[in-house]
């Protein structure tokens, strides 16, 4: 059906709407569920600690999408649907409050609100109904006749430049002008994203996405005092402090003479 007004709000997820990644919740009811090992739960938990910290990488993003194609297939997808159940709730309640008069104004104008998401579109069109919103967008795996996952998928993976062919294909069904639109996203990889609309947006950016921001004058939400940094300064930072400690350790602490 064709929205009657062109202009449309599209919002990352991970970071943007929340202040973390869907991924954590997920990969904790996949574990509960049977899909994943443990060994596998804590290398996806370690990722959601990195992205808190530094933002997505195209390596951990692309790790993440191939581990649950593999997890999920011969299974199902309405038990993959299922998982949201034990999450999506509190999901929701987790958006961030600095976002919610910039949702309201949105849909008093009779914008569509969207979200766009590399986690599965199951889940995202999922927070996107309960949270009250228009339409989600995500990576989408293919099922076979029987509705149960093959391990493939079927459309674009929807991050950096396939996230962009995810929301050219949900404005040419709903009828949007991406021109006049809007986005917003923290993140780097979604720079393809921001480019492709009107009035580009960042929230509370990792570093890179603040640099560009700031050099092009796009709008910057502030949902914290405290800046993000990246994981390299971080671990430089760490390796500094821990040669700093080593180095009193050795010499012992001075005494008065």
């Amino acid at each position: 059906m064709t929205s009657t007004n062109p202009t449309a709000a599209f919002f990352d997820l991970d970071g943007t709407l929340i202040p973390g990644s869907a991924n954590i919740p997920l990969a904790k009811a996949a574990f509960r569920a049977g899909f994943m090992t443990p060994s596998e739960l804590v290398r996806d938990l370690r990722n959601g600690v990195s992205f808190l910290l530094s933002g997505a990488t195209d390596e951990r993003s692309a790790q993440v999408r191939d581990r649950i194609l593999a997890a999920v297939a011969g299974h199902p997808a309405a038990d993959v649907e299922a998982l949201g159940d034990t999450f999506l709730p509190a999901l929701v309640a987790s958006i961030r409050p600095q976002l919610e008069p910039v949702l309201a104004q949105h849909a008093a104008r009779g914008e569509d609100r969207l979200v766009l998401s590399a986690s599965p579109t199951e889940i995202v069109s999922r927070f996107a109904h309960e949270a009250g919103l228009s339409h989600g967008g995500g990576t989408t795996a293919a099922r076979d006749a029987d509705g149960v996952y093959t391990g493939q998928l079927t459309g674009p993976f929807c991050y950096r430049e396939g996230k962009v062919a995810v929301m050219r294909e949900l404005a040419a069904k709903y009828g949007y002008d991406l021109a006049t639109s809007y986005a917003y996203s923290d993140s780097a990889s979604d720079l393809p994203m921001l480019e492709a609309v009107g009035h580009p947006v960042v929230v509370h950016p990792e570093p890179e996405l603040r640099e560009i921001a700031e050099a092009r004058g796009w709008p910057i939400i502030e949902t914290s005092a405290v800046p993000r940094v990246s994981l390299r300064s971080l671990k430089g930072w760490l390796t500094l402090a821990t040669a700093g400690i080593r180095s009193i350790s050795r010499f012992g602490p001075r005494t008065a003479t």
